[in-house]
């Protein structure tokens, strides 16, 4: 981001960037504005070139605490400036479609005649649960017991982690997330190559493969990964979920447009992604 040039996307729709978490996150030392990874200066100098008709910044909900509040101020000041004005709100991924606890701090900003316009979408009537979003793929390869795991594995997985170099390889991450994958019966200890095959034993709790974490995050099937399976992975689960970003997304147009997101265009939006995008919902 540091050494991207904004000037060739001026005037474009939309920017949107997931800026870098760990300055925020609970899990790291939450360094911010003194963490060399903070890049949300770098993300308001490429919107200050680009001057996009809306802007869509997202990261970890560790920046909506109060330590940051004067952080958060001084950010929206800044958009101000820039001629745009901001609200943020706290996503929950499992809201959304997506068989996951990701909760995601979400800004959105826009100059002030279509901001007015601008609802946040709203969660749907129902959540989807891992069992089912996963089932065809852990039957794959014939697993006889695919159908008993599909019973237990009816409830929303933890936040996937996406890990980095440091991390070394790719797992399901730390201890406590293991375990509430251990309830859904997933080994978290790592990723797998392949579905569970005809021969695994039938009361043992398969590991995901990368496609199957895919899933997890909302991605189509059709989504393609670089890389071997830890590049990949790393791709998978640090990325901000699709549905959320579809719903999110939905909204600003239909500010853009000059319309409120009503009951009845936030339905067919929600059915329009599940019908083209995530067929196995």
């Amino acid at each position: 981001m540091r050494h991207a040039e904004g000037i060739r996307y001026k005037g474009v729709d939309l920017f949107a960037a997931g800026v870098p978490c760990p300055p925020f996150s609970i899990a790291g030392k939450q360094l911010g504005v003194d963490d060399e990874r903070d890049l949300f200066p770098e993300a308001l100098r490429l919107i200050g070139e680009i001057r996009p008709k809306a802007v869509l910044l997202e990261n970890v909900p560790g920046f909506a605490s109060a330590k940051f509040a004067d952080y958060r101020k001084e950010l929206f000041a800044s958009l101000d400036k820039l001629g745009y004005v901001a609200d943020w709100k706290i996503l929950q991924a499992a809201d959304f479609g997506v068989p996951q606890l990701r909760p995601r701090f979400i800004i959105v900003a826009m100059p002030e005649a279509q901001m007015k316009n601008f609802e946040w979408p709203t969660a749907f009537p129902t959540r989807a649960t891992v069992g089912d979003t996963l089932f065809d793929l852990m039957e794959s390869k014939g697993w006889k017991g695919a159908e008993s795991w599909k019973r237990r594995a009816q409830n929303v997985a933890p936040t996937v982690v996406g890990g980095s170099k440091k991390h070394g390889g790719p797992d399901l991450g730390p201890t406590r997330a293991r375990k509430q994958w251990s309830v859904l019966g997933v080994d978290g200890l790592g990723i797998a190559d392949e579905a569970p095959a005809r021969d695994f034993p039938i009361g043992k709790s398969p590991r995901l493969t990368v496609r199957m974490v895919a899933r997890v995050q909302g991605f189509p099937d059709a989504w393609k990964f670089s890389g071997k399976k830890t590049a990949a992975y790393r791709q998978v689960g640090n990325a901000f979920p699709p549905p959320v970003a579809f719903a999110v997304g939905s909204a600003i147009a239909s500010a853009l447009d000059g319309k409120y997101p009503v009951a009845s265009h936030r339905k067919a939006i929600q059915m329009r992604f599940l019908e083209a995008s995530v067929p196995y919902c």
